[in-house]
């Protein structure tokens, strides 16, 4: 309609009212979507404030580069603090030096305080009109509204006061000694207030900021460039320009820039950032490599897999900033006491308005006006929608950097009451790399050809034990042929036909089950690796017994101490395995393991985790393969271990990225110390407004004479926004050993 109005972003004309439409073709990139900190089910597609609380909206997708739109604001609050302060000093200094004897000021005086009041409350704070009037219009009360009434009334009632006096009846009128009779003026309440309240705002974006600092930190470690290999020619390109499939040279002392496999060449890498582990790995043709490793001794080439949002860096990334907007169910006591607060808060004030008028000493309508906005100021919720969101923001940030991935605030909240924790064995008490230490083959069968057959079945296995074979074999050079009619049994092993013959591998159950009958003198043999802590694989061939394979799987360096710290933390460990019972039961003898289940199936866990559920414990059930996934679902918080299989860390609430059983006793910490944290925050919030509320209504005036001002008011509510935030940092430096 009117095509004059151009603006840079969605809106609304403002002649006719209709929403202004794009100039262009629409962009075919995806559009960011904006959405709020505290009310994460507010999105929309550009940039502007909550229309529940009023809170400069974010960018639900995680950029590497500088928020830009999250600067502009504190630039822009910035701006108004600076200036707002300067103009409200001499308004203060005016004020202030009436109530002093023997200072005097001119009459004009009055005009100097409304001209330079009247930018501060309309420029500088003009932002928080708009966000009350917005909130009044949305139906959603909050902070702003009380701000917009606090403040407003206050500077109505003095400009009203110095542009036509004489309106005024003399119960508005202040006497005593010293007195002009004059009505009483509240412009640096006003000032005041306004600057004290951006002032808190600014530290709040400020502060918001660093809660972002942790997936900084996490995106600053990838690559920015690569060496393409095309044509047999080197190019230097951006990472975001490589396509799954291309070639990457990789030299030493370069960041690794994608996720993906080597073809040619090996190295040792640093993937520190990744599992903690200081001493570099050795990788080479066919081994996974992860995006923003540090490579160290040798160049190779490798084939990218994961590119973009796909790599595991991004996938870290993503799954931080999701779970620092997740909600946690003590904040709905949060949402439900600030729902009703704000007009709780109205009506109070209305109250202090009508007793002080009526009961009030002279001039009762002055002290009616000025209790009633430091009721209005004193009370602004602020403090109490930060109290939450603060904690659970830094607190995950802070996790991520330690390597624990946290899915969300939920499971933040559930954790801390962990007090029982179920463990897989294989991968999360073990080193979960086994090796072959036994080949027993029985009959005429030669041992090459045993482990020859064995690793051709399982090289379609993705379960450790099966690469130990399959890694033995090719040690030996052995040629493995193809398999068809492969199956896994779930909890029993795998069966399919290599040349031509059938093959089963798995528990001695999983064997008989196939009709297949166990030699007495393997069976004794089986019982003595066992006893060494060594898993036992039994190979049967076209229905015969051939051999056994002994696998030992050590335990990780770092398990003993770990254990140590879960009991100091009262929780109960429970080691719940397929594994055969005598080599659980060594594991779990070494270690102090309270409980040991073992030959269990997937059900037989989840069977397991219900038990104990039902008996009232809150389980926390850790493990790293497909065959742990139902159990980690099913559990109050499932925890996979980083080193394990996709569908385990799809099912977990929290992903251990070194795979290290160390990460659950910190996982424990972080829940607990966030939680106490936001206890702390509500503490501070509630708290605040129960013991600062009455004061500013003038409780305390008929018993010891005392009145808070509204500028006391709004330093004291800054204060306490100020004091939730200062509060919730302090997470940063909650000392995790990785």
């Amino acid at each position: 309609m009117h095509p004059e109005i151009v603006e840079d972003e969605p809106a609304d004309c403002p002649k006719c009212g209709m929403a202004l439409e794009p100039m262009g073709l629409p962009a075919t990139a995806s559009k960011t979507i904006y959405t709020c900190p505290m009310h994460p089910e507010v999105e929309q597609g550009h940039p502007g404030d909550c229309p529940q609380c009023g809170m400069a909206l974010e960018p639900k997708e995680v950029s590497s580069g500088t928020d830009e739109h999250a600067e502009a604001e504190i630039r822009f609050l910035a701006k108004r603090f600076w200036i707002g302060a300067a103009l409200t000093i001499p308004v203060l200094i005016v004020a202030m030096g009436k109530m002093i004897p023997g200072l005097t000021f001119p009459a004009w005086s009055k005009w100097i305080e409304f001209g330079l009041t009247t930018p501060v409350v309309f420029w500088c704070g003009w932002l928080f009109f708009q966000k009350g009037w917005k909130s009044i219009l949305n139906r959603s009360p909050n902070m702003f509204t009380l701000i917009m009434i606090g403040v407003g009334a206050a500077y109505l009632f003095s400009a009203v006061a110095v542009l036509f006096p004489g309106i005024f009846p003399e119960s508005f009128r202040t006497h005593g000694d010293g007195s002009t009779g004059e009505v009483g003026l509240y412009f640096e309440a006003a000032a005041v207030i306004t600057v004290l309240v951006l002032l808190g705002q600014w530290l709040e974006a400020r502060a918001r900021g660093k809660t972002g600092e942790a997936i900084q930190s996490l995106l600053s470690l990838a690559a920015n460039t690569a060496h393409r290999l095309r044509e047999g020619k080197e190019e230097d390109v951006s990472v975001e320009e490589i396509e799954p499939g291309d070639l990457l040279r990789v030299k030493p002392g370069e960041k690794i820039p994608l996720d993906g496999i080597i073809t040619e060449g090996k190295s040792h890498i640093d993937e520190s950032m990744i599992t903690g582990e200081p001493v570099p790995v050795e990788r080479s043709e066919g081994d996974e490599v992860i995006g923003a490793t540090v490579n160290q001794t040798g160049a190779f080439t490798m084939r990218a897999e994961k590119v973009g949002s796909e790599t595991l860096l991004s996938q870290i990334v993503q799954m931080v900033a999701e779970a620092q907007r997740s909600r946690a169910p003590i904040q709905k006591l949060a949402d439900t006491v600030a729902g009703w607060f704000v007009p709780a808060v109205i009506l109070v004030a209305i109250i202090t308005f009508i007793v002080w008028a009526i009961w009030g000493p002279a001039p009762a309508m002055a002290f009616a006006i000025v209790n009633a906005v430091s009721v209005l100021i004193i009370a602004c919720p602020c403090a109490l929608g930060l109290a939450t969101p603060m904690s659970i923001m830094v607190g995950v940030g802070r996790a991520a950097q330690a390597g624990i991935l946290i899915k969300n605030a939920e499971a933040l909240e559930r954790i801390e009451k962990v007090d029982l924790l179920i463990t897989d064995k294989t991968g999360t008490l073990t080193a979960g790399h086994p090796d072959v230490t036994d080949l027993i083959p029985f009959g005429t069968l030669p041992e090459d050809e045993l482990l020859q057959r064995s690793a051709a079945l399982e090289s379609n296995s993705e379960h450790p034990i099966a690469r130990a074979i399959v890694r033995k074999a090719r040690g030996g050079s052995l040629e493995l042929e193809d398999v068809q009619d492969f199956e896994s049994h779930t909890g029993g092993g795998v069966s399919g036909t290599v040349g031509g013959k059938g093959i089963a591998i798995g528990k001695p159950g999983f064997i008989e089950s196939r009709n297949v009958s166990l030699p007495a003198e393997l069976i004794t043999k089986a019982d003595q690796l066992q006893a060494e802590a060594k898993t036992v694989a039994w190979v049967a061939i076209d229905g015969e017994v051939v051999g056994l394979l002994g696998i030992s799987d050590p335990i990780k360096e770092t398990t003993s101490a770990a254990v140590e710290a879960l009991h100091a933390r009262g929780i109960r460990l429970i080691m719940a395995t397929g594994d055969n019972e005598s080599t659980a039961r060594a594991v779990g003898r070494e270690l102090g393991i309270d409980e040991i289940h073992a030959g269990l199936s997937p059900e037989d866990k989840i069977n397991l985790v219900k038990r104990l559920r039902s008996e009232g414990h809150v389980v926390a059930m850790a493990g790293d393969g497909i065959n742990d996934a139902p159990a980690l679902a099913e559990a109050d918080v499932g925890i996979a271990m980083g080193t394990g299989t996709d569908v385990a860390i799809e099912s977990a609430s929290v992903t251990l990225v070194k795979g290290d059983l160390n990460g659950i006793a910190n996982a424990i910490t972080v829940g607990r110390k966030v939680m106490g944290n936001i206890r702390q925050n509500l503490v501070f919030a509630f708290g605040y407004n129960m013991i600062g509320v009455p004061i500013a209504a003038g409780i305390l005036y008929p018993f010891v004479g005392i009145l808070l001002s509204p500028m006391i008011a709004g330093a004291a509510m800054s204060f306490s926004s100020v004091s939730v935030i200062l509060n919730s940092l302090r997470l940063r430096r909650m000392n995790l050993e990785r």
